[in-house]
């Protein structure tokens, strides 16, 4: 649902929200919507842009992100409900995913075990194919790490689900370039959040090339990305 006209009514409802945290793109609040835990994401101007080229970009970002949920959605993929968009005061209104954890959370307390292991190895393969899923789909996340990710349980006979959030700089792209640097920027930001964990990134990607139509060029690419990623920190 979205709407375009007056936002007075919208800004003066975030007023009333619990705000969350505020990053260089946007600020984050937690509050009610028609009966429903919601996330609210409001993208604010940018003082350093002129003011036409700004509001073309922030518009042009939101609508990005909303593509890529429902994008997903439709291809099955755990992703919040769009509750409500407003493209005036560039809100968007999201599901809260109550009761989850972040992946990273999980992994930082899931206790080095053989039973823990077995666990992780599970929640990587599941990763890959979410992820390979996702990229089939043309969907590039554009921002892929383990605080992007949520557990939930679902019924107790059951594995956690896994969500993916924070679509913010997502896009549509078909290129092979693309879904390898997002496979880079998630493989970076895996191993600097959780040291030693070499092999469940290995899982992850064993299970993304099992499971995806055009996994092939993309681990190509990747390859080129960590080439060109090793060639600028021996420069550096």
């Amino acid at each position: 649902m979205s709407a375009k006209g007056d936002s007075s009514a919208v800004l003066s409802y975030l007023s009333g929200l619990t705000l969350l945290k505020q990053g260089a793109e946007a600020r984050v609040y937690r509050g009610q919507f028609l009966g429903k835990a919601v996330i609210v994401k409001e993208r604010f101007s940018k003082s350093y842009r002129h003011p036409a080229l700004d509001e073309k970009l922030t518009h042009r970002r939101s609508v990005q992100e909303v593509r890529s949920i429902l994008r997903c959605r439709k291809a099955g993929i755990l992703t919040p409900v769009v509750y409500f968009v407003d493209y005036v005061s560039h809100c968007i209104f999201l599901e809260e995913i109550v009761g989850s954890v972040t992946v990273r959370d999980h992994i930082n307390s899931t206790k080095l075990s053989e039973a823990g292991n077995e666990r992780l190895k599970l929640l990587a393969e599941k990763m890959g194919q979410i992820l390979a899923k996702m990229h089939d789909e043309d969907v590039i996340h554009g921002d892929l790490t383990t605080s992007n990710m949520l557990l939930r349980k679902g019924s107790e006979d059951r594995e956690p689900d896994l969500w993916l959030i924070d679509f913010g700089l997502s896009y549509i792209s078909s290129l092979p370039e693309d879904k390898g640097v997002d496979l880079y920027v998630l493989e970076k930001a895996f191993l600097s959040t959780h040291p030693n964990t070499e092999t469940l990134f290995q899982i992850l990607l064993k299970s993304y090339v099992a499971s995806s139509k055009k996994s092939s060029t993309v681990i190509s690419k990747l390859d080129e990305v960590r080439l060109r990623g090793r060639k600028r920190s021996m420069v550096g």
